[in-house]
């Protein structure tokens, strides 16, 4: 599919975001049916929002209706620095999905008072505030001011600190009224007698003690979060009614009579049938998926995504998955460790057509599901890399001195511009295609044994399996690269992020929170302190930069730490798991803090990025059926935000 190059991809800014936009390529060529289908699929994913924004914290929907009422009722005449900071407060409640950010998950200060919040809202008329039965404003505000205001209060969505109850410091909507102890119990108890093939127990519930006894809230129609799956189900039968063959209409179908149940077996057969589900051109993600925001890694978060394939850049991922089994028998991990027959790997280059829940506003560029090892280990995975938005981010980095001011030296700079976003791709193709799908845990590994640490260890595996087979000359005899030096970029490129310019997206005072960021800090710096002879951090002009003198010496570092972190996944080794971790991925040197955001902050970029969607416009004929489906990418960030609030509303 070719890109559009007079497309426009950044738009609004504000504290430390940028918003792009994302087009859907070559979607004029989809059939009518088809984009009939991205249609019903995409209200369907719009329709989780309210459903993320209750799992990221019990107030989130309150102080966001609030907020939204005062900024329509003063948006035209209050001009204070108040209301201007309560603007981007809100617009930074919508972007996280809640008051806490959405990468570091420490609460947001505001930069306006309660004062005036209190003023704003005491001439709001009370039917448009969002008061409990026999509630007053004051009331109100006497109830949430203090999550909004006080820092001590409910501090942090996810805590991951070493040593501390993660259930009863972390904000996240999970667990009500118990301890992370109670919950290990609980979960455990489940699992004993389970069998070789256990559902994820408790992925889609929220655990809470009632008359001193443990329940589960379960999310279906009938349960906790009904308004709004009930509207995800409307729109996924309307889909049904559209699909492109028998076997993906069998997939939603399951999905919903899942939705129906909170039958976690029945996700497990959804989850089974998906991913061998390959004839379709539009594919979709649509449930409680990740456990990220979940300290133990337990609950999902609601995510919704609408693709369709790339099938020029497919072909590129259709190699790599079509030698799994090559990649498998060469890893550098312990035999017992591997699989010796890799099943049901697929990879495919997609376009987003719409956003929701975890992935919206900022989103994954690549995702490997299901998550359940078992399924893995029985019927493989399917691995996506989003095309047009890494497309958008790497149009949106073009010029921005980003690279002129970190990057060691010019040879390196046009090394990294010769191949750096082709070697992206491919890094993220082994991660997602075969790295979270490679080996296998022991048969009496408990899954989730690593408990706060499986996140960033699995995230580690992946990453690692990618820089260890990035440097292959299978790539370049398979045609995925095109000599043996391009590489090169991907090492530097991802050395640099882990020790030094991933360090500005934390907050002065702050350690390393967000898995993903872990891991990368763990393998640079653990890569770093075994190879100083092949590289070093030199000083220039106060500037810290990092010189890598040999290359070819790192791919040993990576195969030797990717063998221990596949040792660790696969026994279920919490301690080794907690030490790596602990000392090489979580703390911040202050000092080489400050100089790398005084130097970030004189490029004036944001750190981070998320999406504004598109807007899907049906069009029909005079006896209502559906004959186009256009796209308007004019909406602004705002004026979506407010829409979504107002026509995707369920819960509140």
């Amino acid at each position: 599919m070719s890109k559009h190059t007079h497309f426009k991809y950044t738009d609004e800014r504000f504290a430390d975001l940028q918003l792009l936009r994302y087009q859907l390529v070559g979607f004029e060529q989809l059939s009518t049916k088809q984009k009939e289908l991205v249609y019903y699929l995409s209200e369907a994913t719009l329709y989780g929002r309210d459903i993320i924004f209750d799992q990221f914290g019990k107030y989130n929907l309150r102080i966001r209706k609030l907020l939204e009422c005062v900024y329509l009722h003063f948006k035209t005449i209050d001009h204070s620095k108040d209301f201007q900071a309560l603007e981007v407060y809100l617009k930074r409640v919508w972007f996280s999905n809640g008051i806490y950010h959405h990468y570091g998950c420490e609460k947001f200060q505001p930069g306006f008072t309660e004062q005036h919040l209190r003023d704003c809202l005491q001439v709001i008329s009370p039917d448009e505030l969002p008061l409990t039965e026999g509630q007053t404003v004051d009331e109100l505000c006497d109830e949430v001011f203090p999550v909004i205001f006080n820092p001590d209060i409910l501090p942090k969505r996810v805590n991951k600190a070493d040593g501390v109850d993660l259930v009863q410091t972390s904000a996240c909507n999970f667990y009500e009224g118990v301890t992370q102890q109670e919950v290990e119990d609980y979960y455990l108890r489940m699992k004993q007698g389970a069998g070789d093939e256990p559902p994820s127990f408790g992925l889609n519930s929220t655990l809470v003690k009632r008359d001193g006894r443990l329940h589960e809230d379960v999310w279906k129609i009938g349960g906790k979060y009904s308004a709004a799956i009930e509207k995800i189900v409307y729109w996924l039968e309307k889909a049904a009614t559209a699909a492109e063959n028998d076997h993906q209409k069998q997939v939603i179908c399951l999905l919903i009579d899942y939705y129906r149940s909170g039958d976690l077996k029945l996700f497990d057969n959804y989850s089974i049938e998906w991913l061998g589900e390959h004839q379709s051109t539009i594919d979709f993600i649509n449930g409680f998926i990740e456990v990220y925001g979940d300290p133990l890694a337990l609950k999902a978060s609601w995510e919704g995504i609408v693709e369709y394939k790339d099938f020029e850049a497919t072909r590129r991922t259709e190699k790599i998955s079509s030698h799994a089994q090559w990649f498998e028998d060469h890893s550098p991990v312990a035999p017992p460790f591997k699989k010796k027959n890799v099943k049901g790997v697929s990879a495919s280059v997609v376009c987003a057509a719409m956003l929701g829940g975890d992935e919206y506003p900022s989103t994954a560029i690549g995702i490997n599901l299901p998550n359940a090892d078992w399924i893995r280990a029985k019927y493989g995975s399917k691995s996506v890399t989003i095309g047009n938005l890494t497309h958008a981010y790497n149009q949106a980095a073009k010029g921005n001195g980003f690279r002129q001011e970190f990057v060691v030296d010019e040879q390196t700079i046009e090394l990294i511009e010769r191949y750096g976003d082709l070697c992206d791709d491919v890094h993220t193709d082994l991660h997602e295609c075969l790295g979270h799908g490679s080996g296998q845990l022991l048969p009496d590994t408990d899954p989730d044994a690593l408990k706060a640490y499986g996140n960033t260890i699995e995230e580690a595996r992946a990453d690692l399996f990618g820089l260890y087979y990035i440097a292959d000359e299978k790539l370049v005899q398979l045609g995925i690269l095109p000599d043996t030096e391009a590489y090169h970029s991907q090492y530097y490129t991802y050395m640099m992020n882990g020790l030094l310019t991933q360090l500005t997206r934390i907050a002065p005072g702050q350690q390393i929170e967000e898995a993903h960021m872990r891991n990368r800090a763990l393998i640079a710096r653990w890569v770093y302190e075994h190879g100083q002879q092949y590289m070093r951090l030199e000083t220039n002009n106060g500037k810290t930069y990092l010189r890598i003198t040999d290359y070819p010496a790192l791919r040993p570092l990576f195969a030797q730490l990717l063998a221990e972190i596949q040792r660790i996944k696969s026994e279920g080794d919490f301690e080794a798991a907690r030490l790596l971790v602990e000392r090489y991925g979580v703390k911040v040197d202050p000092v080489l803090h400050q100089e790398i955001l005084q130097r970030f902050e004189r490029l004036n970029l944001a750190p981070y990025k998320g999406f504004i969607n598109p807007v899907l416009m049906p069009v029909y004929d005079h006896n209502g059926q559906m004959t186009d489906v256009r796209i308007n990418y004019s909406e602004s960030y705002t004026n979506q935000m407010l829409r979504y609030s107002k026509d995707y509303a369920t819960l509140i």
